[in-house]
């Protein structure tokens, strides 16, 4: 079960959200489920168009329709030149493609799901509903330059490399929506 949580929700299950997350990247030097609860997620919480999308597990038995704890999430927010990701990116690519796609796009910030919960189609169904009916014209999103898990399903979802070593062991994701909107 997928749910599109707001803001306040968001940061109610923050908690939740830092242990899912510590499990997911457990080994990887950004992998402090404290530091996502109590920092990052409250600072992008309040960024322009923030969203996230978690994931439950359904609990077995006909009388708990609220799911179980959460396996997975995926959130992100309207990105703009100034902020520290936008500004590194930019920095990072051609002057061109800076002023094609940064600006007013949806940067997904973070996708994370546990390893017991891996291989199930929730990654996909996450990224799906973080995406789904948003006004932006152009997304963006960093991942593993190294053939893994997260860049193949980026692109089986339709993302298309748009540089594939930002010179930190990160390529650059993008999705062309065509939709005309935020720019």
């Amino acid at each position: 079960m997928i749910a599109v949580l707001d803001r306040t929700a968001s940061l109610g299950i923050a908690t939740e959200l830092g242990e899912v997350f510590a499990t997911a990247f457990a080994g990887e030097e950004h992998s402090d489920g404290v530091r996502f609860a109590t920092e990052q997620l409250p600072t992008h919480a309040a960024r322009d168009d923030f969203r996230l999308v978690a994931a439950r597990l359904p609990q077995p038995g006909p009388l708990d329709t609220s799911g179980g704890p959460v396996v997975g999430f995926a959130y992100g927010f309207t990105g703009w030149p100034g902020q520290w990701w936008s500004d590194r990116i930019a920095a990072a690519i051609s002057p061109d493609l800076a002023a094609e796609w940064i600006g007013g796009h949806f940067e997904v910030v973070e996708l994370a799901v546990v390893p017991e919960a891996q291989g199930r189609g929730i990654g996909a169904a996450l990224m799906t509903a973080l995406v789904d009916g948003l006004p932006h014209r152009r997304m963006l999103l960093t991942t593993y330059a190294d053939d893994r898990t997260a860049p193949r399903l980026y692109r089986r979802l339709g993302w298309q490399v748009l540089v594939q070593d930002l010179g930190w062991g990160s390529a650059l994701y993008g999705l062309d929506t065509g939709v005309p909107g935020i720019d």
